[in-house]
Parts: structure tokens; sequence; C-alpha cells
């Protein structure tokens, strides 16, 4: 979900502000959600990077999930939308982690899966997977595999990033493997659940052939 920033300087507005109108998108694209076939859409929210940027945007970000996490439970629980989190996400100051622990008990029987990716980084993820399955003995495709943050969740299809970066900024690179991808010039604001659907209608025209002829 990448372009908050850029969006708001566009418009000489403060970056928390790109970042409130992101949050928005973020709400009509999944309420978009609830007539589709979708099992699962996933957003890369923060990423262990994002330490980096200035203290105060960080605080922002922060505060921001909080809200998200208390104004939008009882939405998620009522369209039947299950949260799973990816990510060292415990690693959380802890009010925010006491939140996602009730929001994952409350919306545990979902039937669609919304994944947050917090403090989420994809090497650091296979990483941690591939330390697991070493414990267990020979490592695997299979075996990382079942420690990925992702185990629980179908197969990555489609990957889209908004804002016209081409590159994936560690952001589930094993998962990616066979994942079909759409780059959009979008900024993350912009983007609407009309996007979405072009980008599914050219999803749906590509062929996969996973490696084969």
């Amino acid at each position: 979900m990448d372009g908050n920033g850029r969006w708001a300087k566009a418009r000489h507005l403060p970056r928390v502000v790109g970042h409130q109108r992101g949050v928005e998108a973020v709400r009509k694209l999944v309420r978009s959600l609830k007539d589709t076939p979708i099992e699962c859409l996933t957003l890369y929210a923060f990423s262990s990077e994002n330490w980096k940027r200035p203290e105060d945007e960080v605080d922002d970000l922060m505060n921001m999930m909080r809200k998200f996490i208390k104004s939008d439970l009882p939405e998620f629980i009522a369209n039947d939308v299950k949260l799973h989190i990816l990510g060292d996400w415990r690693g959380l100051a802890p009010d925010i982690v006491a939140l996602l622990d009730d929001a994952l008990a409350q919306t545990a029987k979902g039937k669609r899966t919304l994944a947050v990716a917090l403090n989420y980084g994809s090497q650091h993820e296979i990483a941690r997977a591939a330390t697991k399955a070493a414990a267990e003995g020979e490592i695997t495709a299979e075996s990382i595999e079942r420690h990925l943050d992702t185990a629980p969740l179908p197969p990555l299809d489609l990957l889209i990033r908004t804002s016209g970066e081409v590159r994936l900024s560690n952001f589930l690179l094993w998962q990616c493997a066979y994942a079909e991808m759409i780059f959009t010039d979008v900024l993350w604001p912009d983007f609407t659940p009309a996007h979405l659907n072009d980008a599914l209608e050219e999803f749906a025209r590509r062929e996969r052939r996973y490696g084969g002829r």
C-alpha cells in the first residue's frame, strides 16, 4: 500500500493526512470484498524497515493502528472476517499487542481472512521459518513453508503494488515464487475497489503455467 506520503505532498498536506486517507482506502476495499469469492486479502501495513522513519511519523502510524483496531473490530465480526497477523507483531507496544490478541480471538471463526503484515520483513520471516525447520530435522521447501507466517493462508495468487514502484520491498518473497504481479501508478489513497476489479480482470487473462508449457 504505497504512496500515502506522495499523495499528501502533492496536495501540500502533512504526511499524516496521507496515512489517514490510506486507512480510508483500506476500509473501502475490505468492505467491497463482502460479496466476492476472494478468500484472503493481505495488506502490508508496517514493515520492519519502517522504524527508520521519523519518530513522529511512526507515532502517528501506531496511533492510527490503535484507532483502526478499536473502530473496525465490530465490523470484522459482523462480516465474518478473520484477522491474521504476519510479522514480529509482538514486538509492538504492549497495548497494541493486547488489542491484536483480543481481535484475533474475537474473529477466530471468520470465514474470510484479512491478513495484515505488521513489523514484517520477508527475509526475517524466511530465516525464522528455516531455523524452526532445522530444529525439527531436515530443511526442505515443505518444512520451511510449514513455519512461515502465511502457513494457515491459501497460496498467494496475485500481488498488487501501488504508486509506480516496481519492486517487492521485502514483502512475501517466498510466497511470490509463482504469484502474478501487477504494478500500478495509482497512489494508495486513490486506490479503489474499481482498481482492484481491473487488476482481477488482468489476472484472469493471464495464463499460469508454474514452470510448465
